[in-house]
């Protein structure tokens, strides 16, 4: 079943500074922004491919009322560690392992599970594998068990290639562009988004906070996010949602994942495409009544 969310008032949350942390998960240091009582029902927040776990700053503070909001930056992104061996460790498997490692860490036997484009995957592949029995409710934000050919090739042809800027406010104004495709962002927001996204390189300028090497996943494991043998196994109540614009996330995938695996329910969000950003009141109101059912 596909329904169509109401796109509603755009609503500026301010959001509150996470708890950080590094844990050692399978020989890599790993950052993790926290949100929340930690005696409150857990719920994992991981990003997409070349984003950080702070993507999730908006919906966090929305959420940190009732749940303990955990959103790590996988190795590679953010503030977590480099690979070393990237084509053995960037790719799927090994992030599900990281997940688990994680989790066996913080002490957390169960989770729910929101995972945005890459998180979505992983949140398949994890509970599927890694996690499978621990993982309670899954959302998938904008990405299926098969990936269209023609974004894949656009995304192998530039991660590896991230941009340099001279100032923030140049950075900013590539971030309207290349990110329109989420939806409505605030002045506030769009600064926020770029301030949790770069790094300074030895030459002063600034880049995004990712490891270029993170596209050998797309070589060394070329297939690595064709999973429908995975989401068939699934078994535990899941929200699709898709971005109505996204070329990622297409309306006939989305149609053949509601008959198939958990049979999930599926919502399209107005006025955005890859990905909802997860950062206005009608977005947010999803998943909370998604994780309280």
């Amino acid at each position: 079943m596909t329904a169509t969310a109401n796109a509603g008032t755009p609503a500026e949350i301010i959001p509150a500074k996470p708890r950080s942390s590094y844990v050692t998960v399978l020989g890599r240091e790993m950052h993790v922004s926290e949100w929340g009582r930690p005696d409150a029902p857990p719920v994992i927040l991981w990003h997409g491919l070349a984003r950080t776990g702070r993507d999730f700053d908006v919906l966090a503070t929305a959420l940190s009322d009732r749940y303990l909001l955990i959103a790590p930056d996988t190795v590679g992104r953010g503030l977590s560690e480099w690979s070393t061996k990237p084509d053995e460790e960037y790719c799927l498997a090994f992030y599900a392992e990281t997940a688990r490692a994680l989790l066996d860490s913080l002490g957390l036997s169960k989770v729910d599970w929101v995972g945005t484009s890459m998180g979505g995957s992983l949140g398949i592949r994890a509970a599927a594998t890694t996690l499978q029995g621990r993982m309670g409710r899954l959302v998938i934000n904008d990405i299926g068990p098969t990936f269209p050919e023609a974004p894949f090739e656009r995304i192998k042809a530039y991660i590896d290639k991230p941009p340099e800027f001279a100032t923030v406010r140049e950075m900013e104004a590539y971030f309207q562009t290349i990110y329109q495709p989420f939806g409505w962002h605030s002045p506030a927001q769009w600064r926020h988004l770029v301030e949790t996204s770069l790094r300074r390189l030895p030459n002063g300028r600034l880049t995004t906070h990712y490891d270029p090497a993170i596209v050998r996943q797309m070589f060394a494991h070329p297939r690595d996010y064709e999973q429908w043998e995975h989401y068939d196994r699934l078994v535990l109540p899941t929200l699709v949602l898709r971005g109505v614009s996204s070329d990622l996330l297409l309306p006939d995938i989305a149609r053949e994942m509601a008959g198939r695996g958990p049979k999930p329910r599926i919502v399209e969000i107005p006025g955005c495409g890859h990905a909802p950003a997860l950062n206005v009141a009608s977005q947010i109101g999803l998943i909370r009544d998604f994780l309280a059912a």
